[in-house]
């Protein structure tokens, strides 16, 4: 049976859209569940490879409950967190208020055009948030295009482990106990039954790295996290020569 929310093509956005609206008071809670908490290790690892500075500007794609973008601003960073779910950034703002006073500032828009103009950034991030795109591709040149040159590029998202044996066991687990905890938690098995239907069309990891180094990307980095389970794509937006 197809997924509800799965739908290639231009039709895309507005499934995923309905899907992060529904799930948004829920989604902290269930990240947590599915992943024993260590989306939080994952998301820290992120944050020491972009080596964010004091005064620097950040954008976080995709930012949903803004994980990312406050812990940059708590910093030291000026960060936009840029989401198209309003039921995300609405929990992005309540967590925002709870945490004080920071430079994070929330903008609705689309991923694939960013309304920023290039090179604004010293690191630009998306964690779980490429692989739900109608076009990664061009998300991911609209995270090159805003990045300033030397700029930090990085992808935190779902991988397929080149282990056949490891990866069969995890989209086990992602077919079968995932859903579940949706089904459980949210109401909604097929919001989280998503998560496989979505991986299985995105090229994961080693897709992203190959993308990076066709937009022109420098120092282009792989980092695997659990087998490949997780991964982290790295890169430098190359410097202007003069």
């Amino acid at each position: 049976m197809a997924n509800p929310y799965f739908e290639p093509g231009p039709q895309r956005a507005a499934r995923v859209q309905a899907l992060f609206d529904r799930v948004a008071s829920r989604y902290d809670l269930l990240n947590d569940l599915q992943s024993f908490g260590l989306h939080r290790r994952w998301k820290r690892r992120l944050l020491c490879l972009a080596r964010p500075q004091p005064g620097e500007r950040a954008l976080d794609v995709c930012c949903g409950t803004a994980d990312l973008g406050l812990a940059l601003a708590q910093q030291g960073l000026h960060v936009v967190g840029l989401d198209f779910s309003q039921e995300m950034l609405d929990v992005a703002a309540e967590k925002k208020k709870r945490v004080g006073n920071t430079s994070l500032q929330l903008v609705r828009g689309d991923a694939q055009q960013l309304p920023f103009e290039p090179g604004g950034f010293d690191i630009v991030t998306v964690g779980y948030g490429l692989r739900n795109l109608a076009d990664w591709q061009m998300g991911l040149a609209e995270m090159v295009r805003v990045a300033r040159p030397g700029g930090r590029v990085l992808v935190l998202d779902f991988g397929k482990p080149d282990n056949t044996l490891w990866r069969a066991l995890y989209f086990g687990y992602l077919r079968l106990f995932v859903p579940l905890l949706g089904l459980v938690f949210c109401g909604s098995a097929s919001a989280y039954s998503y998560i496989l239907e979505s991986l299985k069309h995105y090229p994961a990891q080693h897709g992203v790295a190959a993308k990076m180094r066709e937009l022109g990307m420098k120092n282009v980095q792989l980092y695997n996290l659990l087998g490949g389970v997780m991964t982290i794509n790295y890169s430098e937006k190359a410097q202007t020569r003069i």
